[in-house]
């Protein structure tokens, strides 16, 4: 009887371990792209909750959402992974992607790796508190 319930007990706690984010009950936050800004410059989010980031390029030309350490901290939807390559989301001119994640607690450098992007301001933060 004892093993059976130490059993249970492994069992349930595994399960709960093992929770998968609830991709339903997605906050959207829309980020726009436009030539060398981004807007919010400052993205603020919460730790553990489900987010949509919907990158909007409103540009001519082509822009990055370019944030490694976010996105190796984050978890992202198994789907939008194949979106982010070494932590860079490439949007084209008048463009948009998504990318569902929950995010970990800290402040992230977030930049448009582009040629002269930054240097010419496209630069931000995220905060995730």
């Amino acid at each position: 009887m004892l093993r059976i319930t130490l059993t249970a007990l492994c069992l349930a706690a595994a399960t709960g371990a093992a929770a998968q984010p609830n991709w339903q009950a997605l906050t959207t936050v829309e980020v726009r792209l436009s030539n060398f800004h981004y807007a919010p410059e400052a993205i603020h989010l919460r730790a553990g909750q489900p987010v949509l980031l919907h990158i909007v390029n409103v540009a001519g030309g082509g822009h990055n959402f370019s944030a490694p350490r976010f996105f190796a901290a984050a978890t992202v939807r198994p789907q939008d992974r194949a979106a982010i390559h070494n932590g860079t989301v490439e949007v084209g001119s008048h463009a948009s992607r998504d990318v569902a994640l929950v995010p970990t607690a800290g402040r992230y450098k977030l930049k448009c790796t582009h040629t002269f992007h930054k240097v010419l301001g496209m630069s931000g933060e995220i905060v995730v508190d």
